[in-house]
């Protein structure tokens, strides 16, 4: 096993790998900028390296500073974590030919599948369903609409290379095209440096349905799926497994095809493959080629640590999972817990939390790196922790989740848990009767 892992990245994600390391008796390197030099991942590292100022591109998007953390400290490997550099495949690239294991797939994988156009190919040919919509990037306003004549409105323009709401613009009718498509390639080229952008269908009321598979040299396993629907400004803010709205038929279907799209492009590691679902059928939408930030309600409903198989996995090559020992009982809910005003538009919330006491108890799961004391700053997500609960079924999930929000108490910053309280408790909720867009819909404030 490696002696000693970098990690590059911070908060909750850089916790939950050290954590993981430890079990394996593996030394940990935190990376640190210059506000989070009292943070709960570097108090929990063996070591830490400051690498930079608070902006992320001096720092955690610094890749000179980490690869000479890892040069100073003598790492083996390196946990990209989620979001940052995790997707960045000249990263990847410059790790491996640094003689380090980088943690997560090959850099040609993570090129190939980061690019959306790419992707929406590699599913199609591997038979997964593809949203009907341009057959790659959209070069000026008049072959975009010939596109949008052909699918018919509404459509959905995307940045090629982007993900996070960003380069993103619903259009609902002609008239709103060019603006819209000006606007989503300047944010495509502010936010990713690429403005190529494509067009897509508009589903109206979809589902977000993800995959989550653990992969090696050997074989490609699946750990059932998440429903991701709960969303705000086009981020998750609740996850549950199993999809309350997926049928047996569907839902084999979906994980069958996974598996061979995984398999079929010689992928390793822990990643996740997207989709839309609407009207019982399900779309490919893209693969995020990493740990996710909602691995936790997997893990709670599977009993299996995604963190240290992606580790095992970087090791040996292989998975030592066999499908046929996965299982998956009851039901999972996770909520993510952030730092922002939900009845200000979700408005960040800088601070230093007064209070902090966190819930536990049977089945009950808190992920974060919070602590009274610690600072909230601005300059990185909001994102401070996840609730994560299992019941033997939906409504006893839904239950025990509530008891642990009621539970929970931070004071000195807003949070999201009075709002997940409401909607926990809505109607629509408790009867899965809703989609991507309610909360955007559904005024709870």
């Amino acid at each position: 096993m490696f002696k000693k892992v970098l990690i590059a990245n911070r908060g909750e994600i850089a916790v939950r790998v050290i954590r993981a390391c430890k079990e394996w008796g593996i030394g940990t390197v935190a990376v640190h900028s210059d506000v989070d030099s009292d943070s709960m991942h570097v108090r929990l590292a063996d070591e830490s390296v400051c690498i930079g100022s608070h902006q992320p591109q001096n720092s955690y998007l610094n890749i000179p500073a980490i690869i000479s953390a890892i040069d100073v400290t003598g790492a083996e490997a390196v946990h990209p974590g989620y979001g940052f550099l995790s997707e960045n495949y000249k990263f990847a690239d410059m790790i491996q030919k640094h003689g380090i294991k980088f943690i997560g797939p090959r850099a040609e994988i993570i090129k190939k599948m980061g690019d959306k156009i790419e992707a929406k190919k590699i599913a199609k040919q591997n038979g997964l369903p593809v949203i009907e919509g341009s057959e790659g990037g959209v070069k000026d306003i008049n072959e975009a609409k010939l596109v949008c004549e052909k699918i018919s409105y509404p459509v959905l323009i995307k940045a090629s290379g982007g993900g996070g709401g960003k380069g993103m613009k619903v259009v609902e009718s002609e008239d709103k095209l060019e603006e819209s498509f000006l606007l989503a390639r300047l944010e495509a080229k502010k936010y990713f440096g690429n403005e190529e952008v494509y067009i897509e269908k508009y589903f109206k009321n979809p589902r977000h349905i993800e995959v989550q598979i653990i992969s090696g040299k050997n074989r490609t396993v699946h750990l059932n799926e998440r429903d991701c629907s709960v969303q705000r400004k086009h981020q998750k803010l609740i996850e549950e497994t199993p999809s309350p709205v997926l049928d047996e038929k569907t839902r084999s279907d979906l994980l069958d095809k996974t598996v061979k799209m995984v398999e079929a492009i010689g992928y390793e590691g822990a990643g996740t493959v997207e989709y839309i679902f609407e009207k019982g059928k399900f779309y490919f939408l893209e693969m995020n080629t990493r740990v996710q930030v909602e691995h936790p309600v997997t893990e709670v409903q599977t009993g299996i640590d995604i963190v240290k198989e992606q580790i095992w996995v970087a090791f040996t090559g292989d998975t030592a999972l066999n499908q046929n020992d996965i299982s998956a009982r009851g039901h999972t809910i996770e909520c993510r817990i952030n730092a922002e005003d939900p009845s200000k538009n979700f408005q960040p919330s800088p601070g230093i939390i007064s209070v902090c006491h966190q819930p536990s108890g049977f089945r009950t799961r808190v992920d974060g790196s919070i602590f009274q004391g610690c600072k909230i700053t601005p300059y990185y997500d909001s994102l401070i922790c996840k609730l994560i609960c299992k019941g033997r079924n939906r409504t006893e999930a839904i239950q025990r989740t509530m008891r642990s929000l009621n539970e929970f108490v931070i004071d000195g910053v807003s949070t999201t848990i009075d709002l997940h309280k409401k909607i926990l408790s809505h109607e629509k909720f408790i009867s899965s009767e809703f989609d991507t867009n309610w909360l955007a819909k559904e005024k709870f404030y």
